[in-house]
C-alpha cells in the first residue's frame, strides 16, 4: 500500500492572510487600495469574522495594511522603518556578529555614498549640509555625535536613490549602533575622525566625485573596525551582546 504522508495545512486565519498578501504582491491589491469590511470577506472566504480579523492582524503586523480608521483598512507598502526591526531581531536570533556586520557595511556604505554622489540632487545636499552642521555642534558641545552619524548614513542611503539598497543597509545599521555607542567613550579621537570623514564624503558629493566619496565612507567603515580592534573588543562578538 502506497504511504502517503499527512498534509500540513495553516490556520484558517493564515491562510486568510497568504490569500490577500498573494493579491498585493501581485499587483491585484495597490498601496492606498481600500480592504472589504471584515463581514465582506468573511463571506467571501467563507470563514467567520474572528479568522478574517486574526488574518489582518497577521498582515498589520507585517505592514502589509494599515488602518485608516478603526473599520477602513487599506493595503500598505511596507518601507525601511517597518522592515528593518524584523530583519533586526531576526539577525539577532542568528547570532550575527561585529565582523558580518561590519564585512557588509564595507559593500553597502561606499556604494551607497558613490551612488548619491552620482545622483545628488540640491535638497539631498541640503539635508547633508545640515547633518554637518548640527554634528559639529554637538561635539563642540561634548554631545555624543552617534545619533546624527546614523542620521548621516540613512540620509545617503535615501540619497542613493536605490530601495534595495535602503532596505538593505537600514537594519544593519541599527544593528551597528550600539558598536559605535560601546567604543566612542574610549576613543576620544573618534569624534575628530567621523568629522572630518563626513566632511570629506559630504564635498564628494558635493562636487558628483563618485569615486572620491566611496574612497572616503570605506575609510569611515573602516575607522569602525579600527576602533572596535583598539578597544580590545571580539571582532566575533554576537550583536546580541552589543
Amino acid at each position: 500500500m502506497v504511504a502517503f504522508t499527512k498534509l500540513e495545512l495553516p490556520p484558517a486565519y493564515r491562510a486568510v492572510s497568504l490569500e490577500i498578501e498573494r493579491l498585493i504582491l501581485d499587483g491585484t491589491l495597490k498601496p492606498g487600495d481600500a480592504l472589504p469590511s471584515e463581514t465582506d470577506l468573511a463571506g467571501r472566504f467563507g470563514v467567520h469574522r474572528s479568522t478574517v480579523r486574526e488574518g489582518i492582524r497577521q498582515l498589520e503586523t507585517e505592514g502589509l495594511v494599515r488602518r485608516e480608521t478603526r473599520k477602513r483598512l487599506v493595503v500598505a507598502a511596507p518601507d525601511s522603518a517597518d522592515l528593518a526591526p524584523r530583519a533586526s531581531r531576526a539577525m539577532t536570533l542568528q547570532q550575527i556578529t561585529f565582523r558580518e556586520l561590519w564585512e557588509a557595511a564595507m559593500v553597502m556604505e561606499p556604494l551607497s555614498a558613490a551612488l548619491t554622489a552620482a545622483r545628488r540632487t540640491d535638497a539631498v545636499l541640503a539635508e547633508l549640509d545640515d547633518n554637518l552642521a548640527r554634528t559639529e555642534a554637538a561635539i563642540a558641545a561634548g554631545q555624543s555625535p552617534v545619533p546624527l552619524d546614523m542620521e548621516f548614513h540613512s540620509l545617503i542611503a535615501a540619497g542613493s536613490g536605490n530601495r534595495a539598497l535602503i532596505l538593505a543597509r537600514e537594519p544593519i545599521g541599527q544593528l551597528l549602533y550600539p558598536a559605535y555607542v560601546a567604543i566612542r567613550p574610549h576613543l576620544p579621537q573618534s569624534a575628530g575622525r567621523l568629522m572630518t570623514a563626513h566632511r570629506h564624503i559630504v564635498e564628494a558629493i558635493r562636487a558628483r566625485d563618485a569615486d572620491e566619496a566611496r574612497i572616503w565612507m570605506a575609510r569611515h567603515i573602516e575607522d569602525l573596525n579600527r576602533g572596535w580592534v583598539l578597544c580590545g573588543l571580539d571582532p566575533d562578538m554576537s550583536v546580541a551582546n552589543l
